[in-house]
């Protein structure tokens, strides 16, 4: 069968079960008599090990087998969950996460998972001189099954849950004519003529050696199918040259050994084994629909394609807006205005489509952190924050691997041993947070502990060695500019038993990835209470609502998520803090920025105003001001990168065509936000 056409669903479907399988264990740790917790580890399971059988990933299938013999055992109360049943089962999910990540590379995703079987059989035994025992039962199963039947242990699964599901499996010998030649070509015509009955699930000998006719005149094939057996051997007895069908239900043929060995209770739904068994019989298939949950999979590609349509829409729809209030013809205004609705509410599905919630790459920490604090001696608290912040799909594919370096270097560098934080007056528990939260048109990631922090002496006596600044440029450096001095390449490599060794190495390779993403990272911290790494990251919406104003006769775009509320603020209201602009905004001092002079816009004419336009953005919980010389609107604008030559321009995000033909700069409020 082919089965190409599905893979890429049995990637998606592979990792959704692992990461739940993942997400589960963790908690059962914690609540061990939680049966409810077994059961849902044992669906992911189950459903993994049929859809890897379908796909002929024999490894994985084998695998997830044993995990469910020594799950199943447990729900039903024949073990008890001890840290040892959830480390073995911990290890089996890595190798299962490295074969997927095999077949997803393009390789046959094959791996030796013989110790860790071995490991899951002695645990299913309860003691280890059983194992020899029954692999060997095993093995003896195994031949009479390969003597009598030619399956193997998981196809005889397959068969099993088949079965279940209302299929009828069948051993079919068809004979082929003395003078027929092209025997490969007949054979190719029955599966063909099978093909939309059922599935063919085994042949003797293989396809390739019937397809090139490497055969006597007879062969045999498992067929799974819900059509009588008079029907399915009338269709083969319609290919010419077919002298003989034979044909005898599977079910007299099992072996009572089969029969007794341990049969799963739970069995696929009926989603799964749709999927399984009626999958082949599909010649093609655009998009599989998921008819339980009601969703649909997409080729990234499209809706990226759809999207890009779409903003010559909104270009075209601002124009339209434009041409309507010069003509004043109502007809035109309130077609342009229903155009406008329906076009907004199209974006938003669009929109939302690539937006994916962050927890898809945080997911995998708890896990990650607590195999780092065992094998460290290490007690740590993980604590996130902003799990269900929506960042655009092709970000999301991306950060996680910056993410895993700077959360390891938390976790190993960052926060002490427990006996060393007793002696510092602290918990012996350490704490570590992950949030994630939107201001304006980005992201923001932070990752930060309560452990030693980043020496900065140390670090600046490092970075000056290196020749990365020199001592006169050291002495004027803050000190979260010194903690950012990590970032730079080549960082620490030359010392590595320092007490900040391994905080600087490769640090580089994540600054240089966030940075092709569009995106920043600081470091802030404080020797003994520890440190907070922030990346900001680009949403990459390429459709975003703003509010346009006028800076003398320049037209600038502020991006509506970062946008408070906008003040007129009298002359006379406007203070002083430190020689620097400020005002009063509901009790708190806002510091105020000009956007005149931060971009020196020329000056037409004198400013006689009483009063200011002020646009009071946001930062987290930072506020900032910025004075503009009056408001024109909210509009809905499409984000156009200012290319490699000018993407380093400071406060400025990019750029949008508006109605009327003109550019306006796309104002980024996060680079204007006080230090």
């Amino acid at each position: 069968m082919d089965t190409d056409q599905y893979l890429e669903v049995f990637l998606e479907e592979s990792r959704e079960h692992l990461q739940a399988v993942n997400d589960s264990i963790l908690q059962l740790e914690k609540q061990p008599e939680d049966l409810n917790l077994v059961n849902e580890i044992f669906r992911s399971a189950h459903t993994l090990k049929g859809m890897a059988a379908t796909m002929g990933y024999e490894d994985i299938a084998s695998l997830t087998h044993k995990m469910e013999n020594v799950l199943d055992m447990i729900r039903n109360h024949k073990l008890n969950v001890s840290t040892t049943i959830i480390d073995v089962i911990f290890l089996a999910i890595d190798a299962l996460e490295d074969m997927v990540g095999s077949i997803q590379a393009g390789n046959d995703g094959k791996k030796d998972v013989s110790e860790l079987v071995h490991r899951l059989d002695q645990i299913e035994n309860g003691k280890q001189d059983v194992q020899i025992e029954r692999l060997a039962t095993a093995e003896e199963v195994n031949t009479v099954q390969t003597d009598m039947l030619g399956l193997d242990e998981f196809q005889v699964t397959i068969v099993e849950q088949a079965k279940d599901q209302g299929f009828s499996p069948y051993q079919i010998t068809v004979e082929l004519t003395e003078e027929c030649i092209l025997k490969g070509a007949r054979a190719y015509m029955v599966f063909e003529a099978l093909e939309d009955h059922g599935e063919i699930i085994h042949t003797n000998p293989s396809v390739e050696e019937i397809e090139e006719g490497n055969f006597g005149q007879s062969f045999l094939m498992i067929f799974l199918s819900t059509v009588a057996p008079e029907m399915v051997k009338d269709i083969i007895s319609k290919v010419s040259e077919v002298k003989d069908v034979e044909m005898e239900s599977l079910t007299t043929t099992v072996s009572e050994e089969q029969q007794e060995e341990p049969i799963l209770e739970e069995k696929l739904d009926a989603q799964t084994a749709a999927e399984e068994v009626a999958a082949t019989t599909e010649k093609s298939a655009p998009a599989v629909v998921n008819h339980a949950s009601k969703t649909i999979r997409v080729n990234l590609e499209k809706i990226d394609n759809l999207l890009n349509l779409f903003e010559e829409v909104v270009i075209d729809r601002s124009r339209l807006e434009v041409i309507a209030e010069g003509m004043e013809n109502q007809e035109l205004t309130d077609t342009v205005e229903h155009i406008s609705r329906v076009s907004s509410d199209m974006q938003s599905l669009i929109l939302a489509m690539r937006m994916v919630p962050i927890d898809q790459v945080f997911n995998r920490f708890p896990r990650m952190i607590r195999g780092l604090a065992k094998d460290l001696g290490k007690h740590i608290d993980l604590e996130i924050i902003g799990a269900d912040t929506e960042l655009d799909r092709t970000v999301i594919d991306e950060i996680g691997d910056p993410l895993v370096h700077l959360i390891r270097n938390s976790v190993d560098h960052g926060i002490e041993l427990p006996e060393v934080r007793k002696r510092a007056g602290k918990s012996e528990e350490g704490k570590l947070t992950l949030r994630a939260f939107h201001s304006g048109n980005h992201v923001f990631i932070e990752i930060e502990d309560d452990g030693a922090g980043i020496n900065h002496e140390k670090v600046k006596k490092k970075a000056i060695e290196n020749g990365i600044i020199t001592t006169a440029e050291a002495d004027m450096l803050t000190k979260d500019e010194i903690a950012n001095l990590i970032l730079s390449s080549g960082f620490s490599t030359a010392d590595k038993v320092s007490d900040i060794s391994g905080r600087g190495v490769g640090l580089d390779v994540v600054k240089n990835k966030i940075e092709s993403l569009g995106g920043q990272i600081a470091i802030e911290s404080q020797p003994g209470r520890g440190s907070i790494f922030s990346i900001q990251l680009p949403l990459t919406l390429s459709i975003i609502s703003t509010l346009l104003v006028n800076v003398q006769k320049e037209i600038y775009a502020i991006p509506l998520s970062s946008i408070i509320e906008t003040v007129i603020l009298e002359k006379d209201q406007m203070m002083f803090a430190h020689g620097k602009k400020v005002m009063d905004f509901r009790g708190k001092v806002v510091p105020l920025v000009s956007l005149a002079t931060v971009f020196e816009v020329p000056s037409q004419k004198e400013d006689e105003s009483k009063e200011y336009s002020v646009v009071i953005v946001k930062k987290g919980e930072k506020l900032t001001g910025l004075i503009v010389d009056s408001f024109i609107g909210q509009q809905e604008v499409v984000l156009k990168s200012l290319g490699n030559y000018l993407k380093d321009v400071f406060a400025i995000s990019g750029a949008t065509i508006l109605g009327n033909g003109e550019v306006a700069l796309i104002i980024d409020p996060n680079e204007l936000m006080p230090k």
